[in-house]
């Protein structure tokens, strides 16, 4: 490697390191250092060393150093940087989200993100981490409990809604039970049905204790 190189090598490296956790490195964003072509080859060869890990094509990340050697960045903070890149919207899937809301005790085995874009595969060093598109009733309220309750009841499928919905009241504050309200215009049927039934049941036992 020439001298050139390794300078840039080096100038990426020292940039990286200055980054937040789960910040992303790309090759347009570092042409003050360097030709496209050079930028391009420095990140490969640094991803090739270890001192990066690249997520996709043209998208590294610098991994995190710790007493017991070197992890990746959490995944939660590189699909942020990831959706704020993309433009995208991208949440946990729906069993993410039922585990979360305690409606089941299974872990997914896969890390699975659903995704406003183009269904995609991501790596984090040994981690594999699928990106699946999906429809937009099932990304809305991202992050927050209303839209983890849609994501979790569209995973458990028409034959558990029912029977889920007394949890998940359990589980939401009465602002997240008003917001999920308000979200049904855009559920299916099939979950948009029963939670109306069962929100209406609630407002009714509770409407002398609320404002």
């Amino acid at each position: 490697m020439n001298k050139t190189m390794l300078s840039l090598s080096q100038h990426i490296v020292t940039c990286a390191a200055e980054l937040p956790e789960g910040s992303l490195l790309c090759p347009k964003t570092l042409l003050h250092l360097g030709s496209t072509s050079a930028v391009h080859q420095a990140l490969s060869r640094l991803a090739r060393r270890g001192q990066l890990m690249r997520v996709c094509q043209g998208v590294y990340v610098r991994p995190i150093e710790t007493r017991f050697g070197l992890r990746p960045p959490a995944v939660e903070k590189v699909i942020e940087s990831l959706a704020e890149l993309w433009g995208e919207t991208i949440v946990p899937c729906g069993g993410a989200s039922a585990n979360f809301l305690g409606l089941t005790t299974q872990t997914p085995v896969q890390s699975v993100y659903l995704t406003s874009g183009p269904s995609r595969r991501l790596k984090l060093g040994r981690l594999t981490v699928h990106l699946r598109h999906a429809p937009q009733w099932q990304l809305v309220a991202p992050h927050r409990p209303a839209g983890d309750a849609i994501r979790a009841l569209a995973w458990l499928g028409p034959q558990e809604v029912e029977e889920n919905l007394g949890e998940i009241e359990d589980k939401l504050s009465p602002v997240d039970l008003d917001e999920l309200a308000a979200l049904r215009p855009l559920m299916p049927a099939w979950i948009a049905s029963p939670v109306s039934a069962h929100l209406g049941n609630w407002n009714a036992a509770t409407s002398g204790a609320r404002p």
